[in-house]
């Protein structure tokens, strides 16, 4: 009777142990304490290369290309001479204007001695006042003719050294469209080659105007500012270009068929990757949110709608969901721009254990996990055990 009486107060104080341990412990939670960060706003849009520089060499004078001085493809430096057309026309109406100026600065000398010696005789009423002044205007006439000639011989010079066709800048030249032996004259539609400076060279990114009209506004009052963006490209054949390039400028219209504004960025070309014309992808910031907040990924959950919440030590330590607007990542991070405030403590390890509104036990994020000793008095081998 008494050894039944004990094994009733056993399975009694048994059963009593099993339900204390079957009360669900406090969750032990990791948290960060978030704080405002400088987070760029990251694009990435189309754009098209285009050349440093570029010139169309076009003849100033016509007549007949003699000589090529140039190998297609090749580096030209500037004043460079490309071609050489006929200079035998040009050469004789430059000694033709030479030799009418040395005529026209004789006769210039001779009527201006016959005005200096009719001068004293027309004052001395030798001659007639009329005379002198005939003299006088054949004087200023001849040195008319002289200023006539001189600029006649300038312009026949000129036309001369127009023979020789120089490289106006320094680049990469073309193919040569016209060869020895044709004809060119100086109004002509096609130029005779066209020379590219690739070293700098451009690329034209497009922009939608909605989306820059987007970014104007939230530089003007969403705590945004504006970024010297440094560009990164996405060649055609997916590979990143090795050159970090710079926005220059912007353009100030949009185009009326597509929409869009162009910005233009700079890039180092030394090996000649990049060539006029190539279809990219560049990604670059092009403004600074200074009133984001990140957020690392573990620690938001969202809905079947695609609502953002996470959870947040609240009073009494307790577990808060908090709304929150988070667009996009950056890293392992994602940007809040609402819902959050600096300073909060944003849960974000052992949420499989957190319930809204129920108690929590926070620690700092990759805290040990601390494990409670066994009661006192306990047998071994019931410890973990649920009675």
């Amino acid at each position: 009777m008494a050894s039944a009486s004990a094994l009733v107060l056993s399975a009694c104080s048994g059963g009593e142990d099993g339900r204390e341990k079957r009360t669900p412990p406090v969750p032990q939670v990791g948290f960060v304490v978030v704080r405002h960060a400088n987070v760029p706003l990251n694009v990435e849009l189309t754009g098209r290369v285009a050349a440093f520089q570029m010139s169309e060499v076009r003849p100033q004078v016509s007549g007949i290309i003699r000589r090529r001085f140039f190998t297609e493809g090749s580096l030209v430096r500037a004043g460079q001479t490309l071609y050489e057309i006929d200079p035998r026309l040009y050469r004789a109406a430059a000694n033709e204007a030479q030799a009418n100026l040395a005529s026209a600065q004789a006769n210039a000398e001779a009527t201006r001695v016959r005005a200096e010696r009719y001068r004293p005789l027309a004052e001395a009423e030798a001659v007639s006042k009329q005379d002198y002044t005939d003299a006088a205007a054949q004087a200023r006439q001849a040195s008319a003719a002289v200023a006539q000639g001189r600029a006649q011989l300038e312009t026949a010079r000129i036309n001369l050294r127009f023979t020789s066709v120089p490289a106006p800048i320094s680049g990469r030249i073309g193919r040569s469209l016209f060869t020895e032996g044709a004809l060119v004259t100086s109004n002509q539609a096609d130029p005779l080659t066209v020379i590219q400076r690739l070293d700098p060279i451009f690329v034209d990114i497009q922009q939608s105007s909605a989306d820059l009209l987007a970014l104007r506004r939230s530089l003007a009052g969403q705590g945004a500012v504006p970024s010297t963006a440094s560009v990164k490209l996405i060649l055609e054949d997916g590979s990143e270009y090795a050159q970090t390039g710079t926005v220059q400028f912007s353009e100030v219209m949009v185009n009326a068929s597509t929409g869009t504004v162009t910005l233009r960025a700079r890039f180092a070309n030394p090996q000649g990757l990049l060539l006029p014309g190539m279809f990219v992808r560049a990604r670059f910031a092009q403004s600074i949110n200074t009133n984001a907040i990140l957020v690392p990924q573990p620690a938001l959950s969202r809905t079947t709608r695609g609502a953002a919440s996470v959870f947040v030590v609240g009073p009494g330590n307790k577990a808060v969901q908090r709304s929150v607007t988070a667009e996009r990542t950056q890293g392992p991070n994602w940007v809040v721009t609402q819902g959050l405030k600096p300073g909060e403590k944003v849960i974000i390890q052992g949420l499989a254990n957190v319930k809204p509104n129920a108690p929590i036990r926070p620690v700092p994020a990759s805290s040990p996990q601390r494990v409670a000793p066994p009661p006192q008095g306990a047998p071994a081998g019931q410890q973990g055990k649920g009675g």
